[in-house]
């Protein structure tokens, strides 16, 4: 019933407000905010490393990287939808520090498209944001993300982990310091099954993947992936 009247909405709402294009303001594709240019000049990420999502120019499906040959991951498989940059870059600051909440369902739709073809977890879990910075910024990116894949995938939706303290923004931080700055970050939140995935809006260093998925390995899960909209090279 509730799936329905969802359904139902959204058609509504198309009627009601054609699709207008987020990046150019021209009009949509059918049931998205984004036109035929603009959904061409995506930087879509078709090769990567399987384990940490780096591009790999040519790569086939199953390629790691130089460091993921090297070194162990807690993490067994990335998604990421786009290279880290245009429009893909304005969407996300848009919508993480503008409270465009458009944005992140537009980006909510490309991850799904992205991650078709990846092996189903038997849960998602959104990397959740400290209580001071959610009642800064009024929502939480990743949650807001989430939601729409999960239902789109007919996946649960788990309220995992959380932070147990507030931290400074990565993106202040250099490798090292990241890694140092999310020690002891997450705690794990009730019963977990054995297959899960982390969703996050970016993946730069992966030091708050890895941190996030170490706590949940912990906690007894035996598999996690991360899904993300945008991988930074």
């Amino acid at each position: 019933m509730k799936d329905w009247v969802y359904r139902l909405g959204g058609r509504l709402s198309g009627l009601l407000f054609p699709p207008r294009c987020l990046v150019c303001a021209e009009p949509g594709l059918p049931g998205r905010d984004l036109c035929l240019a603009c959904s061409t000049g995506l930087p879509w990420l078709w090769a990567a490393c399987r384990r940490c999502a780096l591009p790999l120019p040519g790569a086939d499906a199953d390629a790691l990287c130089g460091s993921c040959q090297r070194s162990s991951s807690p993490l067994q498989a990335v998604r990421a939808a786009f290279v880290y940059g245009a429009p893909v870059d304005g969407l996300l600051l848009r919508f993480k520090f503008h409270h465009d909440l458009s944005a992140g369902r537009l980006l909510s739709a490309l991850l799904v498209d992205a991650v078709a073809s990846a092996e189903r977890p038997q849960a998602i879990v959104p990397v959740p944001l400290h209580l001071s910075r959610l009642r800064q910024r009024g929502y939480d990116q990743a949650w807001e993300l989430a939601r729409p894949v999960a239902r789109a995938l007919q996946l649960p939706l788990c309220r995992g982990l959380q932070r147990r303290h507030s931290t400074q923004p990565q993106s202040e931080l250099d490798a090292v310091q990241r890694r140092r700055n999310l020690r002891g970050a997450f705690s794990a939140v009730g019963v977990l099954p054995a297959h899960v995935v982390l969703l996050d809006d970016v993946m730069t260093t992966g030091a708050t993947l890895h941190a996030a998925a170490l706590t949940l390995h912990r906690a007894g899960v035996q598999r996690v992936d991360a899904w993300v909209c945008a991988r930074v090279p």
